[in-house]
C-alpha cells in the first residue's frame, strides 16, 4: 500500500506539492493524472525518498522508504528510462542492481526475457532505442519481484505492441495482488489501463475516484435508437426527461438507461441500441483541470 498523508514540499517560495494526501492499495491500477508541474514526479519521489518532504509524510507499506532494507524486494519503479550507464550492457546494469539488493544472477536473466530484451541482453545500454531503454526501467522495476509498483511515464517511446504489452503487464502486475501507481498524459490509454484515477493540479488533490465513479461524474446523456421514435419522445418527456435527436437516434438526458428501457418494454416499442454514454477521460480531465493549467497555448485555425 502507498499513503501520502498531508505531503507539501516546497522548493523556496515554490510549492510543487500543497498538502496532498491519497491511497493506493493493492489489485487496482492507480493513474496519476495533472498537468505538466502539478507535482506528479516530485510526489513519486517522495514516495521513493529520493525528495524529502517539507512536511507531512509518504510511506510504503506502512513505513518510509529509507527504512525499508534491500527495497527493491518491496518497490520498483520506474522513474527515468535515461538514467543508465550508457557503456554498460542491458545485462550487466541489471546485474549491478540485482547484487545490491541480493538476488540471483537468474532473476536478471527471468526479467530480461519477461521484458522482451533477452535478445539485447549483452548490448551496451548506449546503444538501445528509447523503448528498449524504457523496457530495461521496466525490467529495473520488477527485478526484485515486489509488491509495490510506480511508473512514471512508462509508455514513452515505446511503439503501439510496447503500449499494449505494457498495459497488460501493470494490470497483470495488479491482478496478481500489487500495489500500481503509474502516472502518464495518454489519457487515451489511461482510460484502457487504469480501474482508479488520482488528478492533482498545482500539487494538490482535484480528485481521487474509480473510472466507474468518474464516467458517472461525467455522464452526458444515453443514446437510443428505435424505429418508432416519435411514439418513445412524449413517453419521455413525461417521465421528465430532455430529448434531443441526432442522426436518427435520440438523445436523452433527465432519465437512466435502464428507466428507459422499462418504459419502452411497458409500451411495446422496439429499442435497437441503448448506450449511457460519458464525457472520455481526456475531456473530464479537461474538465477537472481547467483552473490548474501552469502553461497555456492559443487555438491556431488550420
Amino acid at each position: 500500500m502507498i499513503e501520502v498523508r498531508n505531503l507539501t514540499k516546497r522548493y523556496r517560495a515554490t510549492r510543487a506539492v500543497d498538502g496532498l494526501s491519497f491511497e493506493v492499495k493493492p489489485g487496482y491500477v492507480a493513474g496519476f493524472l495533472g498537468p505538466n508541474g502539478a507535482g506528479k514526479s516530485t510526489t513519486m519521489r517522495a514516495i521513493l525518498g529520493l525528495d524529502r518532504p517539507t512536511s507531512g509524510e509518504a510511506l510504503v507499506e506502512g513505513r518510509p522508504y529509507a527504512t525499508i532494507r534491500r527495497p527493491m524486494h518491496h518497490v520498483g519503479a520506474l522513474l527515468d528510462a535515461g538514467a543508465v550507464h550508457g557503456g554498460r550492457s542491458a545485462y550487466d546494469h541489471l546485474r549491478v542492481l540485482a547484487r545490491s539488493n541480493g538476488i540471483k544472477d537468474s532473476r536478471v536473466v527471468a526479467t530480461l526475457e519477461r521484458v522482451g530484451l533477452a535478445g539485447v541482453a549483452k548490448r551496451r545500454v548506449g546503444s538501445l532505442s528509447l523503448g528498449m531503454k524504457q523496457r530495461l526501467g521496466v525490467a529495473a522495476a520488477l527485478l526484485g519481484d515486489p509488491g509495490v509498483l510506480l511508473f512514471d511515464e512508462p509508455v514513452n517511446g515505446l511503439d503501439p505492441e510496447g503500449i499494449r504489452w505494457i498495459r497488460h503487464l501493470m494490470r497483470g502486475l495488479a491482478q496478481e495482488g500489487r500495489t500500481v501507481l503509474v502516472s502518464s498524459h495518454l489519457m487515451s490509454e489511461m482510460a484502457l489501463t487504469a480501474d482508479r484515477v488520482i488528478v492533482i493540479g498545482r500539487g494538490r488533490l482535484i480528485l481521487e475516484a474509480s473510472m466507474q465513479d468518474l464516467q458517472d461524474k461525467f455522464r452526458r446523456d444515453v443514446l437510443v435508437r428505435t424505429p418508432t421514435p416519435d411514439s418513445l419522445v412524449p413517453l419521455l418527456t413525461a417521465a421528465g426527461a430532455t430529448t434531443d435527436l441526432e442522426g436518427g437516434a435520440v438523445l436523452v438526458q433527465g432519465v437512466e438507461a435502464a428507466e428507459i428501457a422499462t418504459l419502452a418494454a411497458r409500451n411495446h416499442i422496439a429499442i435497437h441500441e441503448l448506450t449511457p454514454r460519458s464525457a472520455s477521460l481526456e475531456d473530464a480531465y479537461l474538465q477537472l483541470t481547467e483552473d490548474s493549467l501552469e502553461y497555456r497555448t492559443t487555438p491556431t485555425s488550420p
